[in-house]
């Protein structure tokens, strides 16, 4: 269960380099940008559509 938690965390990790990416590329390289900005979006998707399911299996099993 431990695992699930770190790889929560871990998309947000992701996110967070893929949105500090896009604030020093956008004046540099736009189409790079827009790449790390769906990168950002689906890691925070990943966390959500993670962290949702682990809730659930977890009150399942009480």
């Amino acid at each position: 269960m431990k695992f699930y938690k770190i790889s929560e965390f871990l998309y947000i990790v992701i996110a967070t380099i893929s949105l500090i990416e896009v604030i020093t590329l956008w004046d540099i390289q736009r189409d790079k940008a827009y790449l790390f900005i769906g990168f950002a979006a689906l890691s925070i998707f990943m966390f959500l559509f993670r962290r949702k399911y682990r809730k659930k299996f977890k009150n399942r099993k009480s």
